[in-house]
């Protein structure tokens, strides 16, 4: 199991939410996150999902 981050962001650059999951492969994680942001209402949000190394999986501004 790898670690992944996704933080999203409000329109000021300020910090809405931060959290680290753990997910079998970038796809799965990927999913994973799609869920989370779906969950909080985060989807139209500035977000972004980064792999352990560094990789965008998720992007939106």
């Amino acid at each position: 199991m790898k670690t992944y981050k996704l933080t999203a962001y409000e329109k000021d650059g300020s910090m809405i939410t931060e959290e680290s999951f753990t997910a079998a492969n970038d796809d799965a994680a990927k999913e994973q996150g799609r869920q989370l942001l779906t969950e909080k209402d985060l989807l139209e949000r500035t977000h972004r999902l980064a792999s352990p190394l560094g990789k965008l999986l998720l992007f939106h501004v």
